[in-house]
């Protein structure tokens, strides 16, 4: 297999991953508007819920367009936003798993992560093999 067979089929996998990880998070982000896969607001677990000066909904409203935003990043700029996005499903992990809910969607989410930071990796691996190309 030659180098740019190899670089080629990278270059697809990161572009899988980039749209997967931009698109995913969009309509997440879109749906918690919606609430049409599910009631998002019920993801709040009630320590968090009796913190916030604004009800579960406004609050999940408020996590949509972050998610709205970070597919966009992974979509446009795809060596932040995946960063970004890998952060962001960590940190809604850890907050499933303290509150001792939703522990599967916990598990779910932490093996997202670790996709979004081999996307950023091979983005970063990609944009070095051109930058030495060139």
């Amino acid at each position: 297999m030659t180098n740019n067979t190899v670089l080629s089929q990278v270059q697809s996998l990161q572009q899988l991953g980039r749209v997967t990880y931009g698109l995913v998070p969009i309509a997440a982000g879109a749906d918690k508007f919606t609430n049409l896969l599910t009631h998002w607001s019920n993801y709040v677990s009630p320590g968090l819920q009796t913190l916030l000066p604004l009800s579960a909904d406004t609050f999940m409203m408020i996590v949509g367009v972050v998610e709205i935003v970070a597919g966009l990043l992974v979509l446009s700029i795809p060596r932040i936003g995946a960063w970004i996005v890998a952060a962001w499903l960590l940190i809604i992990a850890c907050t499933l798993v303290l509150s001792g809910t939703y522990l599967d969607v916990a598990v779910r989410d932490i093996v997202m992560a670790l996709g979004a930071y081999v996307l950023a990796r091979l983005t970063g691996i990609l944009e070095s093999k051109k930058a030495q190309l060139n």
